[in-house]
């Protein structure tokens, strides 16, 4: 779980970079556009990190294989975390001239880079255990046997 703390604070970051880069300067008017072309980015920056660092000794698919679920995923995850900027602007209408420039960018720093991150962190999570790097021993359903006492057990 650290790990892919570490791997999701890293990819938050180039997101962020990236995001903010991009709609501040050539695509001022596109924020959608902008969060795409960001979250794009910090997906490949994730799975070269969860891949070779964080679900290293997980797996059981071709890579592949790995890759496009992995993919696919993020993909689901780009929708979940650009869809509440989505609904910010043009739902809600929260951009100028309707509100102040500062009422605008505190939206959109809510809407896209935390309520967005966060609901497709915790899809991603779920997602990547479970569908891109299960773990070998659940996914073969091989079930462990329960302990068996020893002789000392019994004594006690």
């Amino acid at each position: 779980m650290l790990k892919f703390a570490a791997v999701g604070g890293t990819a938050f970051l180039v997101d962020n970079t990236v995001f903010y880069g991009l709609k501040l300067t050539i695509l001022e008017p596109k924020p959608v556009t902008a969060k795409v072309i960001a979250v794009l980015m910090a997906t490949i920056v994730s799975y070269v990190l969860n891949r070779e660092w964080s679900f290293r000794t997980r797996g059981g698919h071709e890579r592949r294989h790995e890759a496009a679920l992995f993919f696919l995923v993020s993909g689901i995850g780009l929708v979940l975390s650009s869809a509440p900027l989505w609904i910010s602007r043009y739902v809600f209408r929260l951009e100028t001239p309707d509100v102040s420039l500062v009422t605008q960018e505190i939206a959109d720093f809510v809407s896209a880079q935390i309520i967005g991150t966060l609901i497709a962190m915790v899809f991603r999570f779920w997602a990547l255990r479970k569908w891109v790097f299960p773990d070998e021993k659940a996914q073969s359903g091989s079930v462990l046997p329960a302990p068996t006492p020893d002789s000392t057990d019994e004594a006690a």
